[in-house]
């Protein structure tokens, strides 16, 4: 099974269950300042336990950076 995630193709045995697993695995040390989108669709932090993923969708991830 396939994700692209930022534009880099990731092959897993098994996809995460949902966008919430996936953003565990991804950004384990980050819980604030993340956005993130599947299949051009941002999805609300607050539905990241919801939103199953499927093989071939692609996931962009965007951080927070402090700096002007």
């Amino acid at each position: 099974m396939e994700l692209t995630i930022n534009h880099t193709r990731k092959t897993f045995d098994k996809l995460p269950e949902n966008l919430e697993a996936l953003m565990a695995l991804e950004m384990p040390e980050k819980k604030k300042g993340i956005a993130a989108a599947v299949n051009n669709q941002i999805i609300p932090q607050a539905s990241w336990p919801v939103t199953l993923l499927k093989d071939k969708d692609s996931i962009l991830i965007i951080t927070a950076a402090q700096g002007g």
